[in-house]
């Protein structure tokens, strides 16, 4: 009677292949490692370039319509308007539906009187966008992300970004 040979992997071979999957994973986590935080600090500055986006589409709703008196209505959204453009609190009117919202259960941001906080930040005040609304007639409103410097990218200067 012919007795079938059993086949496998010897010990030898299992160790070293799980030692090379070590060393493989030795320099890929690092290299994964910051990306949080760098899609953290994107989400930030691609929203300040939607509130520059916003805030530039609703003065030219303004100015077509002939300075009209607040509140404008602009896609079913009422928006009150400073010096030509959208007044901090309402500029989050704007923005598409789940970008913002009052509280932290549900949307990325939380906005407050022109500060836009990133949710789940490990210190949302230091991951923020801030609009100011335009001072006078002819000025632009400000933008801008907290820490001012967080297109960086250095997890140690945006402090919890």
């Amino acid at each position: 009677m012919h007795r079938p040979t059993q086949r496998g992997f010897t010990l030898i071979e299992l160790v070293v292949v799980i030692v090379i999957l070590g060393i493989l994973a030795a320099f890929a986590v690092p290299r994964f490692m910051g990306l949080d935080t760098q899609a953290r600090i994107a989400s930030v500055n691609s929203l300040a370039g939607t509130l520059r986006s916003a805030a530039s589409m609703a003065h030219s709703v303004y100015l077509a319509r002939g300075n009209p008196a607040n509140p404008v209505v602009i896609d079913g959204q009422n928006i009150n308007f400073t010096n030509g453009y959208p007044d901090a609190a309402t500029i989050g009117n704007l923005l598409a539906p789940g970008t913002v919202t009052a509280n932290n259960l549900a949307g990325a941001f939380t906005s407050n009187a022109g500060t836009f906080t990133l949710n789940g930040a490990p210190t949302p005040a230091n991951c923020a966008v801030t609009y100011t609304a335009a001072a006078a007639a002819n000025a632009d409103p400000t933008i801008a992300t907290v820490p001012a410097n967080l297109g960086g990218g250095n997890p140690q200067v945006v402090g919890g970004c």
